[in-house]
């Protein structure tokens, strides 16, 4: 049955699987919006929508010669990042959500819901937003629907996926889609909740227009609600980049990383090799989300389900990020940043240009804070970037030969060590900690665990999770080697010890040798570490005694680090799996000896 209300792009199109019609219509009975406007994905429709918000103010247009068709969206100044406490996983029964997530009970948490979005839409449009995470001819591919009533929301969709009338076309193929249902209400912050309903494949979003929030195809989808289809299925969904790492001799190697956010990720997915290293290439799968799935070769095999970058700003500029500075000077959905005299967009650690505006539009006064939000945003194709691998668009997705995990870690942890197993690296990604960022609500610098960069995004029990990631590692006769890293120690003056950024690939070079069998390691109760001369630090000059504290491993320390990750991992104890206890066992009897 085609929905009642007419779209502002003409009827229901005509390849609209009715499973989808029929939700449509249910949620514009309940919503009661003035129009219903299914996406197709055109640049028409693009333009025009972002037409619509130039005209409302709602979209500042910026300087065209300086930064061609780039805009300016600033958020309410109360919804500017993830809401982790207002984030609920609602399954049937409690225990499967975990105790690394806030749980309601679905029957309880769509009756709240349904009251919010009750009239919500009045005088609005609904958009209707098909869309598929992954290349559409992907058998690893996920489709999805978003209904919102934004038109932010569906610029940035747009950007971020493979959106129109070929993902509505996939959905009628696959027969089945996850459901998200968006509306940004009135931005109280006292109604607003995300609930993933995992066993649904359902999404509801009420009260904010922020990108993780909103975006359901983003973090709740791609990754709440893929992490639980991964552990029904045999896959895993992570919070990783993938980049391709090209050596001299021309053999690329893949490598997916998970770090929490602001430790690096997008910098690293776009590095750019030092002078002395030239010889080097590195490609850009992804830089935030990859799905992994198990081949028929025993390889591990990644896509990148997004379709653009939804980037932190601060702290961009040419020394940092030189593929990404250039990447969004043009073609670039900017979010609260700052603005010069000459309407350009400013934030801090940019190195050139005066702030004028601030964030929320008001003159620019220090005492007030930042200029830019310190979570302030970049949305943009990945196709800008100027080492974008076209291996993205591969259906079959790519190959791994490494896994890195990471954390800021002011002490204790090495530059770079190595599992020595599959089990051993899932108990290293399981007890990764960082100090917290200003991406979440939480406090900033609180060092917080964070396994595997998912502790706001896993769908599901942490024990089941780690149990996914053990059955995963029994499938593979090819399993990539699991690496941590620490790009952030520093020394008594507070100093970092090592550069970081492009000289990051002198890290990567080792590990790529370990991949190949080409280097020793040293063996150590954690891992396997580099010895300094194995390390190419040609050209590279370090602070004295900054190499032998980059690769130290501090007994003691390592046993009370070990004992707070089993202090953790107890809070998972009735699904904990018991080779994750026993690796930790293993690690800790090593240390003592």
């Amino acid at each position: 049955m085609a929905t009642a209300l007419k779209s502002d792009n003409g009827t229901v199109p005509a390849n609209a699987p009715r499973s989808v019609v029929e939700w449509v219509d249910q949620v514009a009975a309940l919503t009661r919006p003035a129009r219903v406007h299914w996406c197709n994905g055109t640049k028409t429709e693009i333009d025009a929508l972002r037409s619509s918000l130039i005209e409302s103010q709602d979209l500042l247009p910026l300087n065209p010669e300086s930064f061609p068709n780039c805009y300016l969206y600033r958020s309410d100044p109360s919804d500017v990042a993830r809401v982790e406490h207002l984030t609920f996983v609602c399954t049937q029964d409690k225990a499967d959500a975990g105790p690394n997530n806030h749980w309601m009970d679905p029957q309880a948490a769509h009756a709240k819901m349904d009251a919010l979005f009750e009239g919500c839409m009045e005088g609005r449009t609904l958009y209707v937003v098909p869309y598929c995470m992954g290349p559409l001819d992907s058998p690893y591919s996920r489709v999805g629907v978003e209904i919102t009533d934004s038109a932010y929301v569906v610029i940035n969709m747009a950007i971020m996926t493979r959106m129109g009338t070929d993902a509505l076309a996939r959905i009628g193929a696959d027969g089945h889609f996850v459901r998200g249902l968006h509306s940004t209400g009135d931005l109280s912050p006292e109604r607003r909740f995300i609930m993933h309903f995992p066993e649904e494949l359902a999404i509801k979003s009420f009260g904010s227009g922020y990108g993780g929030n909103a975006l359901l195809g983003k973090k709740c989808h791609a990754l709440r609600i893929a992490s639980w289809q991964a552990r029904q299925e045999g896959w895993l969904a992570e919070h990783m980049l993938i980049l391709g790492l090209e050596s001299p001799e021309g053999e690329t190697h893949y490598v997916a990383a998970a770090f929490p956010s602001a430790c690096g990720k997008t910098n690293l997915a776009m590095l750019i090799p030092p002078e002395v290293l030239n010889g080097w290439k590195v490609r850009t799968i992804g830089d935030d989300i990859a799905w992994l799935h198990p081949g028929p070769d025993g390889r591990l095999w990644a896509i990148n389900p997004e379709a653009g970058y939804f980037g932190v700003v601060p702290g961009t500029n040419a020394m940092s990020n030189r593929n990404a500075y250039e990447m969004i000077r043009r073609d670039t959905l900017f979010t609260n940043v700052a603005v010069t005299a000459d309407n350009e967009p400013w934030w801090e650690g940019l190195k050139t240009g005066t702030p004028v505006t601030d964030w929320q539009g008001r003159p620019y006064d220090p005492a007030q804070g930042p200029a830019a939000h310190p979570n302030s945003r970049f949305t943009v194709s990945a196709t800008r970037n100027t080492d974008y691998d076209p291996q993205a668009d591969n259906p079959a997705g790519v190959p791994l030969s490494a896994i890195l995990f990471g954390g800021r870690r002011r002490t204790l942890t090495p530059l770079i060590y190595e599992a020595e197993s599959w089990n051993h690296g899932v108990l290293m990604g399981a007890g990764v900690a960082s100090e917290t960022t200003a991406a979440a609500t939480s406090q900033v610098g609180v060092l917080r665990r964070d396994p595997m960069a998912m502790k706001p995004f896993a769908g599901l029990h942490f024990g089941d999770y780690w149990a996914n990631w053990l059955s995963v590692g029994k499938k593979l006769t090819q399993p990539p080697r699991l690496f941590h890293v620490n790009w952030f120690r520093r020394d008594d003056s507070g100093d970092y010890l090592w550069p970081g950024y492009g000289e990051n690939l002198r890290v990567l070079q080792w590990m790529v040798s370990r991949v190949t069998g080409k280097t020793s390691a040293r063996s150590t109760p954690i891992g396997f570490l580099p010895s300094a001369h194995d390390l190419n630090l040609s050209g590279l000059t370090l602070k004295e005694g900054a190499l032998d504290a980059l690769l130290a491993v501090d007994n003691a320390g390592w046993v009370q680090e070990m004992h707070e990750v089993g202090e953790f991992l107890a809070e998972y104890k009735d699904r904990l799996p018991p080779e994750l206890e026993a690796e930790r066992t293993r690690v800790l009897e090593r240390l003592k000896n």
